[in-house]
Protein backbone atom coordinates (compact mmCIF):
# COMPACT_ATOMS: atom_id res chain seq x y z
CA UNK A 1 0.00 0.00 0.00
CA UNK A 2 1.37 3.46 -0.87
CA UNK A 3 2.55 5.58 2.05
CA UNK A 4 2.59 9.02 0.48
CA UNK A 5 -0.01 9.92 -2.14
CA UNK A 6 -0.57 13.08 -4.18
CA UNK A 7 -4.02 13.61 -5.75
CA UNK A 8 -3.93 15.93 -8.76
CA UNK A 9 -7.37 17.23 -9.70
CA UNK A 10 -8.33 19.09 -12.84
CA UNK A 11 -11.28 21.16 -11.54
CA UNK A 12 -12.40 21.90 -15.12
CA UNK A 13 -12.72 18.22 -16.13
CA UNK A 14 -16.18 17.00 -17.13
CA UNK A 15 -17.18 20.52 -18.19
CA UNK A 16 -16.38 21.95 -14.77
CA UNK A 17 -18.30 19.34 -12.78
CA UNK A 18 -15.11 17.82 -11.35
CA UNK A 19 -15.21 20.04 -8.23
CA UNK A 20 -18.47 18.44 -7.14
CA UNK A 21 -17.12 14.96 -7.87
CA UNK A 22 -13.98 15.71 -5.84
CA UNK A 23 -16.11 16.84 -2.92
CA UNK A 24 -17.92 13.48 -2.99
CA UNK A 25 -14.52 11.75 -2.76
CA UNK A 26 -13.42 13.37 0.48
CA UNK A 27 -14.77 10.58 2.73
CA UNK A 28 -12.74 8.00 0.74
CA UNK A 29 -9.59 10.14 0.97
CA UNK A 30 -10.07 10.64 4.73
CA UNK A 31 -10.01 6.86 5.31
CA UNK A 32 -6.51 6.59 3.84
CA UNK A 33 -3.96 5.72 6.54
CA UNK A 34 -0.85 7.24 4.92
CA UNK A 35 -0.01 10.83 3.98
CA UNK A 36 -2.37 12.23 1.32
CA UNK A 37 -2.33 15.72 -0.22
CA UNK A 38 -4.53 17.33 -2.88
CA UNK A 39 -3.45 19.74 -5.61
CA UNK A 40 -5.70 21.42 -8.17
CA UNK A 41 -4.48 22.45 -11.61
CA UNK A 42 -4.75 26.14 -12.40
CA UNK A 43 -3.51 26.37 -16.00
CA UNK A 44 -2.68 24.02 -18.93
CA UNK A 45 0.48 21.91 -18.32
CA UNK A 46 0.24 22.58 -14.55
CA UNK A 47 -0.36 18.87 -13.86
CA UNK A 48 3.00 18.07 -15.52
CA UNK A 49 4.81 20.27 -12.98
CA UNK A 50 2.75 19.02 -10.03
CA UNK A 51 3.44 15.36 -10.90
CA UNK A 52 7.17 15.95 -11.42
CA UNK A 53 7.40 17.82 -8.10
CA UNK A 54 5.53 15.01 -6.33
CA UNK A 55 8.03 12.48 -7.71
CA UNK A 56 10.96 14.65 -6.60
CA UNK A 57 9.41 15.05 -3.12
CA UNK A 58 9.30 11.28 -2.62
CA UNK A 59 5.61 10.52 -3.18
CA UNK A 60 5.18 6.87 -4.08
CA UNK A 61 1.84 7.33 -5.85
CA UNK A 62 0.30 10.13 -7.89
CA UNK A 63 -3.41 9.90 -8.71
CA UNK A 64 -4.70 11.76 -11.79
CA UNK A 65 -8.28 12.93 -11.24
CA UNK A 66 -9.73 14.18 -14.51
CA UNK A 67 -10.01 13.07 -18.12
CA UNK A 68 -7.46 11.77 -20.60
CA UNK A 69 -5.80 15.20 -20.73
CA UNK A 70 -5.13 15.21 -16.98
CA UNK A 71 -3.75 11.66 -17.11
CA UNK A 72 -1.59 12.66 -20.09
CA UNK A 73 -0.08 15.61 -18.22
CA UNK A 74 0.49 13.68 -14.98
CA UNK A 75 2.13 10.85 -16.94
CA UNK A 76 4.39 13.35 -18.78
CA UNK A 77 5.45 14.77 -15.41
CA UNK A 78 6.25 11.30 -14.04
CA UNK A 79 8.19 10.36 -17.18
CA UNK A 80 10.51 13.35 -16.64
CA UNK A 81 12.02 11.77 -13.52
CA UNK A 82 14.40 8.77 -13.50
CA UNK A 83 12.62 5.40 -13.56
CA UNK A 84 13.79 4.38 -10.07
CA UNK A 85 12.14 7.53 -8.62
CA UNK A 86 8.93 7.29 -10.65
CA UNK A 87 5.78 6.97 -8.50
CA UNK A 88 2.93 4.61 -9.37
CA UNK A 89 0.13 6.27 -11.39
CA UNK A 90 -3.45 5.94 -10.17
CA UNK A 91 -6.50 7.08 -12.17
CA UNK A 92 -9.89 8.45 -11.15
CA UNK A 93 -11.67 9.01 -14.47
CA UNK A 94 -13.90 12.11 -14.45
CA UNK A 95 -13.45 13.41 -18.01
CA UNK A 96 -15.22 13.29 -21.36
CA UNK A 97 -13.49 10.34 -23.02
CA UNK A 98 -11.63 8.42 -20.29
CA UNK A 99 -10.05 6.21 -22.95
CA UNK A 100 -6.85 5.45 -21.03
CA UNK A 101 -8.90 4.50 -17.96
CA UNK A 102 -10.91 2.19 -20.22
CA UNK A 103 -7.68 0.57 -21.48
CA UNK A 104 -6.58 0.03 -17.86
CA UNK A 105 -9.93 -1.48 -16.86
CA UNK A 106 -10.74 1.43 -14.52
CA UNK A 107 -14.43 1.85 -15.26
CA UNK A 108 -15.86 2.13 -11.74
CA UNK A 109 -17.50 5.31 -10.60
CA UNK A 110 -15.08 7.79 -9.11
CA UNK A 111 -15.42 6.94 -5.39
CA UNK A 112 -14.74 3.24 -6.11
CA UNK A 113 -11.89 4.16 -8.49
CA UNK A 114 -10.19 6.25 -5.79
CA UNK A 115 -10.60 3.57 -3.11
CA UNK A 116 -9.23 1.00 -5.58
CA UNK A 117 -6.25 3.22 -6.52
CA UNK A 118 -5.34 3.84 -2.87
CA UNK A 119 -5.34 0.08 -2.13
CA UNK A 120 -2.88 -0.33 -5.03
CA UNK A 121 -3.30 -4.11 -5.11
CA UNK A 122 -3.07 -4.55 -8.86
CA UNK A 123 -0.05 -2.60 -10.16
CA UNK A 124 0.96 -3.20 -13.75
CA UNK A 125 3.88 -1.87 -15.81
CA UNK A 126 2.80 -0.42 -19.18
CA UNK A 127 4.53 0.81 -22.33
CA UNK A 128 4.71 4.53 -23.06
CA UNK A 129 5.18 6.16 -26.48
CA UNK A 130 7.69 8.95 -27.01
CA UNK A 131 7.44 11.49 -29.83
CA UNK A 132 10.38 13.72 -30.80
CA UNK A 133 9.74 16.43 -33.39
CA UNK A 134 12.19 18.06 -35.80
CA UNK A 135 12.92 20.82 -33.23
CA UNK A 136 13.77 18.33 -30.48
CA UNK A 137 10.50 18.81 -28.57
CA UNK A 138 9.53 15.62 -26.73
CA UNK A 139 6.09 14.44 -25.69
CA UNK A 140 5.08 11.15 -24.11
CA UNK A 141 1.74 9.48 -24.83
CA UNK A 142 -0.02 6.62 -23.05
CA UNK A 143 -3.01 5.77 -25.26
CA UNK A 144 -3.24 7.18 -28.80
CA UNK A 145 -1.50 9.81 -30.89
CA UNK A 146 -3.23 11.13 -33.99
CA UNK A 147 -1.94 13.04 -37.00
CA UNK A 148 -4.20 14.71 -39.55
CA UNK A 149 -7.90 13.92 -39.34
CA UNK A 150 -8.30 12.93 -35.70
CA UNK A 151 -5.99 15.74 -34.56
CA UNK A 152 -8.22 18.26 -36.35
CA UNK A 153 -11.24 16.59 -34.71
CA UNK A 154 -9.55 17.14 -31.32
CA UNK A 155 -8.84 20.80 -32.12
CA UNK A 156 -12.52 21.21 -33.06
CA UNK A 157 -13.81 19.56 -29.85
CA UNK A 158 -12.14 22.35 -27.89
CA UNK A 159 -14.43 24.78 -29.69
CA UNK A 160 -17.62 22.86 -28.80
CA UNK A 161 -18.45 23.94 -25.24
CA UNK A 162 -22.15 23.00 -25.11
CA UNK A 163 -22.04 19.27 -25.79
CA UNK A 164 -19.87 16.71 -24.06
CA UNK A 165 -18.69 13.13 -24.20
CA UNK A 166 -19.04 10.99 -27.29
CA UNK A 167 -21.53 13.36 -28.98
CA UNK A 168 -18.93 16.14 -28.82
CA UNK A 169 -16.39 13.96 -30.67
CA UNK A 170 -18.99 12.84 -33.23
CA UNK A 171 -20.01 16.44 -33.99
CA UNK A 172 -16.35 17.39 -34.47
CA UNK A 173 -15.85 14.38 -36.77
CA UNK A 174 -18.69 15.55 -39.04
CA UNK A 175 -17.34 19.13 -39.09
CA UNK A 176 -13.85 17.88 -39.96
CA UNK A 177 -15.03 15.69 -42.86
CA UNK A 178 -16.87 18.66 -44.35
CA UNK A 179 -14.23 21.35 -43.76
CA UNK A 180 -10.75 19.76 -43.52
CA UNK A 181 -10.50 17.06 -46.14
CA UNK A 182 -6.98 17.37 -47.54
CA UNK A 183 -4.58 14.42 -47.50
CA UNK A 184 -0.84 14.93 -46.95
CA UNK A 185 1.85 13.09 -48.89
CA UNK A 186 3.85 11.29 -46.22
CA UNK A 187 7.07 9.31 -46.23
CA UNK A 188 6.65 6.75 -43.47
CA UNK A 189 9.18 4.31 -42.03
CA UNK A 190 9.07 1.70 -39.29
CA UNK A 191 11.94 -0.55 -38.19
CA UNK A 192 10.85 -3.08 -40.86
CA UNK A 193 9.38 -1.16 -43.83
CA UNK A 194 9.22 2.17 -45.69
CA UNK A 195 6.47 3.57 -47.90
CA UNK A 196 4.92 6.75 -49.28
CA UNK A 197 1.20 7.41 -49.05
CA UNK A 198 -1.41 10.16 -49.38
CA UNK A 199 -2.72 10.12 -45.81
CA UNK A 200 -5.89 11.70 -44.43
CA UNK A 201 -5.56 10.17 -40.96
CA UNK A 202 -2.74 8.43 -39.11
CA UNK A 203 -3.12 7.12 -35.56
CA UNK A 204 -0.59 5.36 -33.36
CA UNK A 205 -2.32 3.11 -30.83
CA UNK A 206 -1.07 1.92 -27.46
CA UNK A 207 -4.68 1.26 -26.38
CA UNK A 208 -7.81 0.19 -28.26
CA UNK A 209 -10.04 3.29 -28.13
CA UNK A 210 -10.07 7.06 -28.52
CA UNK A 211 -12.67 9.83 -28.53
CA UNK A 212 -14.81 8.06 -25.95
CA UNK A 213 -15.98 5.32 -28.31
CA UNK A 214 -13.95 4.96 -31.52
CA UNK A 215 -12.41 1.45 -31.45
CA UNK A 216 -9.49 2.25 -33.75
CA UNK A 217 -7.30 -0.67 -32.73
CA UNK A 218 -9.38 -3.22 -30.80
CA UNK A 219 -6.45 -5.59 -30.27
CA UNK A 220 -3.97 -2.99 -28.94
CA UNK A 221 -2.54 -3.80 -25.52
CA UNK A 222 -0.41 -1.30 -23.62
CA UNK A 223 1.93 -3.87 -22.07
CA UNK A 224 3.15 -5.96 -25.03
CA UNK A 225 6.24 -3.91 -26.03
CA UNK A 226 4.78 -2.99 -29.42
CA UNK A 227 2.31 -0.44 -30.81
CA UNK A 228 -0.13 -0.48 -33.69
CA UNK A 229 -0.53 2.13 -36.43
CA UNK A 230 -3.52 2.87 -38.62
CA UNK A 231 -3.55 5.00 -41.78
CA UNK A 232 -6.52 6.07 -43.87
CA UNK A 233 -5.31 6.96 -47.34
CA UNK A 234 -6.93 9.37 -49.77
CA UNK A 235 -10.69 8.69 -49.73
CA UNK A 236 -13.76 10.70 -50.70
CA UNK A 237 -15.89 12.54 -48.15
CA UNK A 238 -18.76 10.02 -48.55
CA UNK A 239 -16.31 7.17 -47.83
CA UNK A 240 -15.09 9.00 -44.73
CA UNK A 241 -18.69 9.30 -43.51
CA UNK A 242 -19.12 5.59 -44.31
CA UNK A 243 -16.07 4.78 -42.14
CA UNK A 244 -17.31 6.59 -39.00
CA UNK A 245 -19.66 3.80 -37.79
CA UNK A 246 -16.99 1.24 -38.74
CA UNK A 247 -14.49 3.01 -36.45
CA UNK A 248 -17.09 3.01 -33.67
CA UNK A 249 -17.58 -0.75 -34.05
CA UNK A 250 -13.92 -1.60 -34.71
CA UNK A 251 -14.80 -3.14 -38.11
CA UNK A 252 -12.86 -0.74 -40.36
CA UNK A 253 -9.96 -3.13 -41.07
CA UNK A 254 -11.83 -4.71 -44.00
CA UNK A 255 -11.62 -1.49 -46.08
CA UNK A 256 -8.79 -1.46 -48.62
CA UNK A 257 -8.08 2.25 -47.97
CA UNK A 258 -7.00 1.41 -44.41
CA UNK A 259 -3.57 0.07 -43.56
CA UNK A 260 -2.78 -1.34 -40.14
CA UNK A 261 0.49 -2.67 -38.77
CA UNK A 262 2.81 -2.88 -35.77
CA UNK A 263 5.95 -0.94 -34.90
CA UNK A 264 8.61 -0.23 -32.30
CA UNK A 265 9.97 2.85 -34.10
CA UNK A 266 8.03 5.04 -36.53
CA UNK A 267 8.97 8.18 -38.46
CA UNK A 268 7.05 10.54 -40.73
CA UNK A 269 8.01 13.33 -43.11
CA UNK A 270 5.11 15.21 -44.70
CA UNK A 271 4.65 17.74 -47.52
CA UNK A 272 1.97 19.54 -45.45
CA UNK A 273 2.14 20.75 -41.83
CA UNK A 274 1.36 17.99 -39.33
CA UNK A 275 -1.52 18.62 -36.92
CA UNK A 276 -0.98 16.32 -33.93
CA UNK A 277 -2.84 15.31 -30.78
CA UNK A 278 -1.34 13.17 -28.03
CA UNK A 279 -3.98 11.44 -25.86
CA UNK A 280 -6.48 14.11 -26.91
CA UNK A 281 -4.16 17.00 -26.01
CA UNK A 282 -3.31 19.28 -28.96
CA UNK A 283 0.44 19.20 -29.68
CA UNK A 284 0.40 21.25 -32.91
CA UNK A 285 -2.58 23.22 -34.19
CA UNK A 286 -3.50 25.37 -37.20
CA UNK A 287 -0.62 27.72 -37.97
CA UNK A 288 2.08 25.18 -37.11
CA UNK A 289 4.63 24.27 -39.78
CA UNK A 290 5.94 21.02 -38.27
CA UNK A 291 6.61 18.41 -40.98
CA UNK A 292 8.78 15.69 -39.48
CA UNK A 293 8.40 13.53 -36.34
CA UNK A 294 9.90 10.34 -34.88
CA UNK A 295 8.36 7.89 -32.43
CA UNK A 296 9.62 5.09 -30.24
CA UNK A 297 8.08 2.80 -27.65
CA UNK A 298 9.44 2.65 -24.10
CA UNK A 299 8.48 -0.83 -22.86
CA UNK A 300 7.23 -1.27 -19.27
CA UNK A 301 8.15 2.35 -18.52
CA UNK A 302 5.38 3.28 -16.06
CA UNK A 303 3.62 1.40 -13.25
CA UNK A 304 -0.13 1.99 -13.18
CA UNK A 305 -2.94 0.70 -10.95
CA UNK A 306 -5.19 -1.54 -13.04
CA UNK A 307 -8.95 -1.83 -12.57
Amino acid sequence: MPRKVKLILNPMADMGRAWKTANDLRPVAQEFKGELTWSGTVYPTHAIELARQAAEEGYDMVVAMGGDGTVHEVMNGLMQVPEEKRPVLGIVPIGSGNDFAYAMGVTQKSSHALAHALKAENIHAIDIGLMTDEHGRREYFDNTLGIGFDAVVTIRTHKLPIIKGFLMYLTAVIQTIIMNHNPAKMQIATETEKWEEDVIMLTLCNGPREGGGFMLSPDSKNDDGIMEFLTVNKVSRPTMFRLVPEFMNGTHMRFKQIRMGKFKTFSITSDLPLYIHADGEVFTSFGSNLRSVNFQILPQALRVVKG
